[in-house]
């Protein structure tokens, strides 16, 4: 029975165009790859309508104080661990302010934790060990569709009334079902039959990419196409810090570097500073009131001058 259920999932359905993989040469394989991966992008255009829904959720609990939390198992899994660990160091969130949960804990990340992807109550358990609360949004990721993990950790979270929404790669999919708004993008079967790291994988991957970026732009965490809450950890970043004020200000490099000693190398900090011609306190004062966003900031500071100047 599971068999036929799974030859049903369109993960799950051999593709027509690779039914003689094994016989192609190198190049026929890579063009044929190339030719399937085409697919990726029309499927998230067609549901471009669900993703933005979810980042009017997400960006709306990330003002309340609340988590972006990604749960899935497997290649799924991992790609919520690594969208997560990615936004510290893009956009200067604390590493709690975006959770990657996988089934089997770390540890899976790296190697397969057989069974655990089948556990409902696993998934439940680890939002309750995270401490879930209302505030919160839960993304469940699962090409199939009918992780049990998943379906368990958004069954919770909408028991306690916490926003849910649901990546898959099938239609009418289970985790979809459950969820407050299902992202179902498929991109067909697979080059190689249920090998979901290749389409499925780069499906999701490139949604998260959209439901990150675009939430962080939505609290403030970006300033044109800049990532200017980047934080200047390493030689590399330190000079993109640099650089980011230069492109912001149209300062040279000496300037940057100056107001970024004074900012104690907060980017956002130093911006302010030389677009407004003030001082550290002034501009954290300014973004404190605009919550993070420089254009308000900035536009706020100019309609009440013209105002004073009335």
């Amino acid at each position: 029975m599971i068999l036929l259920d799974l030859r049903s999932i369109e993960t799950e359905k051999q593709n027509p165009h690779t039914m003689n993989l094994d016989q192609m040469s190198i190049k026929e394989a890579l063009t044929v790859m190339n030719n399937e991966d085409k697919k990726v992008t029309e499927a998230i255009e067609e549901v471009i309508p669900e993703i933005e829904s979810a980042i009017h959720i997400i960006v709306n609990q990330l003002r309340k104080g609340g988590r972006l939390i990604y749960t899935g198992a497997g290649t799924s899994g991992r790609l919520g661990v690594l969208d997560a660990a990615e936004c510290p160091p893009t956009f200067g969130t604390p590493k709690e302010k975006v959770v990657g949960l996988i089934a089997g804990g770390q540890k899976a990340f790296t190697e397969a934790i057989e069974g655990s992807e089948d556990n409902q109550e696993m998934g439940k358990e680890d939002l309750i060990d995270l401490g879930l609360n209302a505030n919160d949004v839960v993304v469940g990721l699962a090409a199939s569709g009918r992780t049990p993990y998943v379906i368990g950790a958004l069954t919770y979270a909408n028991e306690i009334k916490v926003p849910t929404v649901a990546i898959s790669c099938n239609k009418n999919s289970e985790i979809g079902q459950v969820a407050n708004i299902a992202i179902e993008a498929v991109s067909g079967p697979e080059v190689l039959t249920g090998s979901t790291r290749l389409k499925a994988g780069s499906t999701q991957k490139m949604i998260l990419n959209m439901l990150s970026t675009v939430s962080m732009v939505g609290i403030g965490k970006v300033y044109k196409n800049l990532m200017v809450d980047v934080q200047p950890t390493n030689e590399k970043l330190i000079t993109r810090a640099e650089n980011i004020v230069m492109r912001a200000t149209d300062v040279d490099r000496d300037t940057a570097i100056n107001k970024l000693a004074e900012s104690d190398g907060k980017v956002k900090v130093a911006i302010i500073m030389i677009l407004l011609d003030i001082d550290k306190e002034a501009a954290v004062k300014k973004l404190e009131e605009s919550e993070g966003h420089i254009r308000i900031a900035v536009d706020q500071y100019y309609e009440n001058h013209k105002e004073e100047t009335k």
